[in-house]
């Protein structure tokens, strides 16, 4: 499912307009990433949480030419479903 799709769901279980809809999911998503941005995890009962890690300095392989690359750390978003979400997904 795709962002179109995702807002179509959204209007027609909601019974709201695609513009209604479309609002609701940017607002969400939005809000979602300012609070990630300020390193702030977000708790969702039954869905899921966010939160930003750090991957440390890792080694790599340039695939093409066979080198060893040094992969430079970064933050990450991670994910971890919640107990109802992961019952739903068999």
């Amino acid at each position: 499912m795709n962002k179109p799709q995702l807002i179509d769901l959204i209007a027609k279980k909601g019974n709201i307009s695609k513009a209604e809809a479309k609002r609701a999911l940017e607002l969400t998503l939005n809000s979602i990433i300012a609070t990630l941005s300020k390193g702030e995890e977000i708790s969702l009962i039954g869905f899921g949480s966010f939160k930003i890690v750090e991957r440390s300095e890792r080694m790599g392989v340039n695939p093409k030419t066979g080198a060893k690359i040094k992969i430079a750390s970064k933050k990450v978003v991670r994910f971890k479903p919640g107990n109802e979400l992961s019952g739903q997904v068999k």
